[in-house]
């Protein structure tokens, strides 16, 4: 009797431990150690963005030496991959503590379902007067902060010097002296411009410079916030703009069915002469030590011509790249804020040294020892007119998709300029 009671007991022990350890292993804001533990997903992986990588495990092994008792886990994963995966976690309410947002219409469905947690407090906290003007901002949603900015991009035409002058050929600051160099480079039996436009948004950049050129900075702006149109004569006809393009031969064959990264290498391996990309692509025309010295010395770049005789050479597309986030259900939110703000602190400098990122936060580049082209750059920041923040990104999910199709469309020759904007104009008024 005495061992069967015993027997029970150790039994009743034994399951008690095994439930307790159930209950701990299923409580995701601490580890094993009794640490707390913030979950952080970004999309920077080793293989393709090494630079970034480095940045983000330098800044995450300073937090960790600084505050005691705190780990960070992460995840990484690539471009699409991190975007597939934040849509799945989302739907069951698990994202990451931390991870990485855009601004604008990407941030809709997660500020509308309660996810993304506002983050003003530790603006004015911890990041006063820390950002560019205007970045913080395209975070924001009915006077709340969402997301804190990382980078500041603007889009330029990049091209090979070197090639141009083979060709007797200048930069043109002209759109009618952008189709006189296609031209010359055609009859050379080069493509002139590199564009991948399997991934559409790289299309959405030519037709966004030329809707600013022949509207204005506003016009697509005011198309999409609906106090204007996209069956606005100046949109129809930068539809239309784009068609000519495409009509001169001005991109590389099968341009619609190549992934950008595809025709970024054409580009660098100087098969084609003109580029237009943002300046996420700087350190492979300045800092990146595995592209070729000769290369890099041989790419200038310009702003986007004037169209027609109209359009400000100071107003770009562009805005800021990607942001933090902090759950909104995080179980360590207060760690989570923390580290974020840490974070943005640590990686402006960084960014631009290590990574060559162009930061959202301010810097001062006459402090740091920076290529020509990155003083250019920011110095382009300091008097741009205008920044016109990427058009899928200022829209929602839905109609994004829209856009980005019709531009495939567009390009493709399938849809004309009217069905173009009036495929807008259906998407947005839904």
């Amino acid at each position: 009797m005495k061992i069967n009671k015993m027997i029970k007991i150790l039994l009743f022990a034994s399951v008690f431990y095994l439930l307790a350890g159930c209950s701990d292993s299923g409580d995701s804001s601490s580890s094993s150690s009794g640490d707390k533990e913030i979950k952080f997903m970004h999309l920077w992986p080793e293989g393709s963005s090494k630079q970034h990588y480095d940045v983000v495990n330098e800044i995450i092994a300073d937090y960790e030496k600084e505050h005691d008792g705190v780990k960070v886990d992460l995840e990484v994963l690539s471009n699409e991959q991190y975007k597939d995966k934040l849509r799945v976690l989302s739907t069951s309410k698990e994202l990451p503590d931390v991870g990485m947002t855009w601004a604008a219409g990407f941030l809709e469905p997660y500020v509308g379902g309660n996810m993304f947690a506002p983050l003003d407090d530790v603006i004015e906290e911890e990041l006063s007067d820390s950002f560019v003007s205007g970045t913080a901002e395209a975070y924001a949603l009915d006077g709340k902060t969402y997301g804190l900015p990382l980078e500041l991009n603007i889009v330029t035409l990049y091209y090979n010097k070197a090639m141009f002058d083979e060709q007797g050929l200048e930069a043109p600051k002209t759109f009618e002296e952008l189709e006189s160099v296609v031209k010359a480079f055609k009859e050379d039996g080069i493509d002139p411009i590199a564009l991948g436009n399997k991934d559409a948004w790289t299309g959405s950049l030519w037709y966004m410079y030329l809707a600013d050129r022949l509207g204005g900075a506003d016009v697509l702006n005011k198309a999409i916030d609906r106090s204007g149109t996209f069956e606005d004569p100046a949109l129809v006809e930068a539809a239309q703009k784009v068609q000519d393009l495409v009509d001169m031969g001005a991109f590389v064959n099968g341009f619609n069915g190549l992934a950008d990264e595809e025709a970024k290498s054409m580009f660098m391996s100087e098969q084609v002469p003109m580029y237009l990309i943002a300046t996420w692509d700087l350190p492979n025309y300045t800092t990146n030590e595995t592209v070729p010295q000769e290369f890099r010395d041989s790419v200038e770049y310009l702003k986007f011509p004037t169209v027609d005789g109209n359009g400000d050479m100071n107003s770009f597309v562009g805005g800021p790249g990607v942001g933090l986030f902090v759950a909104e259900n995080s179980k360590v939110k207060e760690e989570a804020k923390d580290f974020a703000a840490y974070f943005v602190k640590q990686w402006g400098e960084k960014a631009v040294t290590q990574a060559g990122v162009i930061p959202a936060t301010k810097v001062d580049a006459d402090s740091l020892d920076l290529p020509e082209m990155y003083i250019d750059i920011l110095n382009e920041l300091n008097e741009a007119s205008n920044i016109t923040l990427f058009a899928d990104v200022q829209m929602s999910p839905d109609v994004a998709q829209v856009h980005l199709d019709s531009i495939q469309a567009l390009f493709g020759k399938e849809m004309t300029p009217e069905e173009f904007a009036k495929a807008h104009e259906e998407a947005l008024s839904k």
